[in-house]
């Protein structure tokens, strides 16, 4: 799951980001609300957008993000727990909120909730088929075998249930599950593709040529 989290406060954007990619998340990083106009169109699940921002404040983000028909899931921090401020946020077109200091499982929990709800799943777990996963605590299922998958393999799997019916194009297999500061191998997708196929089924995993792969129904 991708995630662009603007914040201007260097050290808690650092720390937030890196708590959730504890949590199996790509997370991007941006510090003002300028650049993720630009930005924020580019296949993220959710947005994690700070209220006080420097320049144009997460509010007046949120605003012009909803204004340019971007959908996303938007959670807005707050380091005020006033409710006007919350009813503001909300009414711009905010999805959720959650007050500083952030605590890393309510925020994991919120994003999680949010990117479900987009994606049009309720609960945290998910069945497509003989396959499951459950999002909470990061286990899958084959039938009611419980499955030993490695991080990046839980989190291609939940890439491909959380798209059930579409293809996944490999760069968004790439975007999903490496930060754009990483080093990329795209032959790293086939190999990661591979040891899933070994342990949910090859049947499982469909190679749609040229463009990338999308999981059986």
């Amino acid at each position: 799951m991708r995630i662009l989290l603007v914040e201007d406060e260097a050290e808690l954007a650092r720390r937030v980001a890196a708590n959730l990619m504890r949590h199996g998340m790509t997370c991007e990083w941006l510090a003002n609300a300028e650049d993720a106009v630009d930005f924020a169109g580019d296949g993220f699940a959710v947005l994690v957008v700070d209220v006080g921002l420097p320049g144009m404040s997460g509010i007046d983000l949120v605003r012009t993000l909803r204004a340019k028909a971007i959908r996303t899931p938007i959670l807005i921090l707050t380091a005020r727990s006033s409710w006007q401020e919350k009813v503001e946020g909300l009414n711009a077109g905010a999805d959720d909120f959650i007050v500083k200091p952030v605590r890393t499982e309510e925020l994991v929990a919120r994003v999680h909730a949010l990117a479900r709800r987009a994606m049009g799943f309720s609960a945290t777990r998910l069945s497509i088929g003989a396959l499951a996963i459950d999002t909470a605590s990061n286990e899958a299922w084959l039938g009611d075998v419980l499955l030993a998958l490695t991080p990046s393999e839980f989190r291609l799997l939940q890439l491909l249930l959380y798209n059930a019916g579409r293809t996944v194009t490999r760069q968004s297999i790439l975007d999903n599950l490496y930060s754009l500061d990483i080093e990329r191998d795209d032959n790293a997708i086939e190999v990661l593709v591979g040891r899933l196929r070994r342990k949910i089924g090859r049947e499982q995993i469909v190679t749609v040529r040229g463009l990338g792969y999308r999981i059986a129904t």
